[in-house]
């Protein structure tokens, strides 16, 4: 698959660039410039990327980060029995428990939400750091909502990372996540003010927090109107403000004027022909 010019393999992190240092150096250099494709596409084009990670795969298959990289991908793209392969592995060739939660909610993606639970009370769980932990927390109550135990799953979320009033980077999917369960269990009152701390968290848009605490209020949103067809009935004027009608209206009358003068033009053009 082509690789834009600019793409040089020198974006990737430091660590992986480390990783890389076991191949030889024409081969680094391609597997890396497939790792930055990755990255660059996980998000926008999940399906593009795959396919760079599975080149990146062939290359370099015993490489932790490309196992990991392959593994997101997948994940990406909804292959979860492939992604936890990968992540199997990266695992293995790591030693690295960060990965314990992805893996869990690959679980979770093949319908297994018991295998998911358990996994969160395995001793690994002890060695992540605070957002790996929070990130467990979120897989399991997702699992206890697939099992149906919607009262577990709110019960699971309440933790001192949830009552604490400082911002971190994963507040505002947890905060989102605990008032989603709320609203599920028809507690809409605690649901929107949850909702409302999870926009206040939420600097880098990760939820869609607005758009839920403004479907609770019942604001619906509408594409804004392009022209205003005086023959059409379905937006009276008495609905639109003063200063838009009046814009409307300047701009109907300059495309009379327009269509006045193309009519004028193909008279005299006309009359030219005849004489």
């Amino acid at each position: 698959m082509p690789i834009p010019a600019e793409v040089t393999g020198e974006e990737i992190d430091q660590d992986v660039r480390q990783e890389l240092l076991s191949l030889p150096k024409g081969l680094a250099e391609d597997v890396a410039r497939n790792l930055v494709m990755v990255a660059n596409l996980i998000d926008e084009d999940p399906e593009q990327a795959y396919e760079y990670s599975r080149i990146a795969l062939r290359l370099a298959s015993r490489v932790a980060a490309v196992r990991e990289a392959a593994g997101f991908a997948a994940y990406a793209t909804q292959k979860y029995s492939e992604a936890l392969a990968e992540f199997r592995a990266a695992r293995r060739m790591s030693g690295s428990v960060e990965l314990w939660p992805v893996m869990a909610d690959c679980e979770r993606g093949m319908g297994r939400p018991e295998r998911a639970l358990a996994m969160a009370g395995e001793p690994e769980v002890q060695k992540l750091d605070k957002a790996g932990q929070v990130e467990m927390r979120l897989v399991a109550a997702g699992a206890r909502r697939d099992m149906g135990q919607l009262d577990a799953a709110i019960v699971t979320l309440q933790s001192s990372e949830l009552a604490s009033s400082a911002v971190h980077p994963w507040t505002a999917r947890l905060r989102y996540a605990y008032a989603d369960a709320l609203l599920a269990a028809g507690r809409e009152n605690e649901a929107r003010e949850w909702f409302a701390k999870a926009l206040e968290s939420d600097k880098d848009g990760a939820t869609d927090a607005s758009d839920r605490l403004a479907e609770m209020d019942g604001v619906e949103f509408v594409d804004a109107i392009d022209e205003l067809d005086a023959s059409d009935d379905i937006i009276g004027t008495d609905d639109l403000d003063e200063e838009v009608i009046e814009v409307l209206a300047d701009e109907r009358d300059a495309d009379d004027q327009d269509d006045e003068r193309d009519a004028d033009d193909d008279r005299e053009d006309d009359a030219d022909r005849r004489s």
